[in-house]
């Protein structure tokens, strides 16, 4: 900032970063009502935002298995890294948006995990109970 004032690069970046943040909570509220309105019992959704501690030790279990590719492993390193990291795109204290964004980026990333590394691998690394991983399987459309 210039003893005058702020330069007008600097406002410029400032609005295009507002912008921004704004169209990013707006795709995730978006994103939590479409998965609310697939649900035919709305506790199922709080449930599924619940699942946080097994699905970081489902993300551990699948990155150090050899048998999963090196490109799903570092997507899922990147990812347990978001989730441990306490900055939120959504900060947590807000009520259920603050949750449901990692909700959402863990089921963007399980589809991908999903698709490159099968099924069963999921199956075979999840820690929780049977009703757990089928509030997983929803919640990342498997």
């Amino acid at each position: 900032m210039s003893p005058t004032g702020p330069e007008w690069w600097e406002i410029v970046l400032g609005v295009a970063g507002g912008i921004l943040l704004l169209w990013l909570w707006l795709v995730l509220v978006g994103l939590l009502w479409r998965a609310a309105r697939k649900q035919s019992d709305p506790t199922r959704l709080r449930d599924a935002l619940r699942l946080i501690p097994d699905v970081v030790r489902l993300l551990r279990r699948l990155a150090a298995d050899r048998t999963v590719s090196a490109g799903v492993r570092v997507w899922l390193v990147v990812l347990l890294g978001y989730l441990l990291s306490p900055i939120d795109l959504v900060p947590d204290f807000i009520p259920v948006l603050g949750y449901a964004d990692d909700a959402i980026i863990v089921a963007l990333v399980l589809r991908f995990v999903t698709r490159r590394a099968g099924a069963e691998a999921i199956e075979r690394h999840w820690p929780g109970t049977p009703q757990g991983l089928a509030a997983l399987r929803t919640l990342a459309g498997i």
